[in-house]
């Protein structure tokens, strides 16, 4: 596999980046973490940071241990090695948890394999150019509309009816969108956090423009487009101006 990406936080003073990005030879895995909300007690001594960076190195374990590991049981996996990592220091029944999104694609005896959780979709790019979304979208299907409520988003986080993200639940990682597709019908996967997605959600872009442009010009030009826009036109109401901002062109 031919992996390209960049990931940037959001160009506020003193924001760390919530986005990792961890590869293999024949695997990629994009996470976006959650940032809590002003004043929410998580329970846990540790930062987002430290939570996708510990996840995205048990994933990597697990996913250059066994290259025949089924995606949910390798993200199952690293959420379990997670927990178990700062368990003794944190209070992990706490539903303010630390959590996470989960993107996985991997490259497997001519098969592409693949697993999203929440919302850091993927599009599948054929060889004639037609677009596949693979998009966890529950996060946008709540009871009762936008805008939620702190107390709604917590009720149904890992939950039945709700959505689900990787945290302190195992469990979640059933309820990722998985598939597998012959990786000779593909051009690439374009894979992006959702401080990229809102190119096309919010300021007209097209899953197929978005392929087109990291397969020319490189991931890093999608967050320069979503850069701009977000100068240009702000954000939709009630949300913040700017995102950490990932994406990663993966071809073969």
């Amino acid at each position: 596999m031919r992996i390209t990406y960049t990931t940037e936080p959001a160009p506020d003073p003193g924001r760390r980046n919530e986005d990792y990005v961890i590869a293999g030879p024949d695997w990629i895995a994009v996470l976006d973490g959650a940032t809590a909300p002003q004043g929410v007690e998580s329970g846990c001594v540790h930062d987002v940071p430290w939570l996708v960076a510990h996840l995205g190195a048990a994933l990597a374990r697990q996913l250059s241990a066994d290259p025949e590991v089924d995606l949910p049981d390798a993200l199952a996996a690293a959420i379990r090695a997670t927990m178990a990592a700062h368990e003794a220091t944190c209070d992990l029944t706490n539903a303010d948890s630390p959590s996470s999104t989960a993107a996985i694609v991997r490259r497997r005896a001519g098969r592409l394999d693949y697993l999203v959780l929440c919302d850091s979709p993927i599009a599948l790019r054929s060889s004639d150019g037609r677009i596949t979304v693979v998009d966890d979208d529950r996060t946008a299907h709540l009871p009762g509309g936008r805008p939620y409520s702190r107390e709604l988003v917590r009720s149904l986080r890992n939950q039945a009816g709700g959505f689900w993200v990787a945290s302190t639940r195992p469990e979640a990682a059933r309820e990722a969108l998985t598939g597998s597709v012959d990786g000779g019908d593909l051009d690439g996967v374009l894979m992006v956090t959702d401080g990229v997605s809102r190119l096309v959600e919010w300021y007209g872009h097209t899953w197929e423009s978005l392929a087109s442009t990291a397969k020319k010009d490189g991931p890093s030009r999608l967050v320069e487009l979503v850069r701009a826009a977000e100068r240009e036109h702000g954000p939709k109401e009630g949300v913040k101006v700017h995102d950490d901002a990932t994406a990663a062109w993966v071809s073969w």
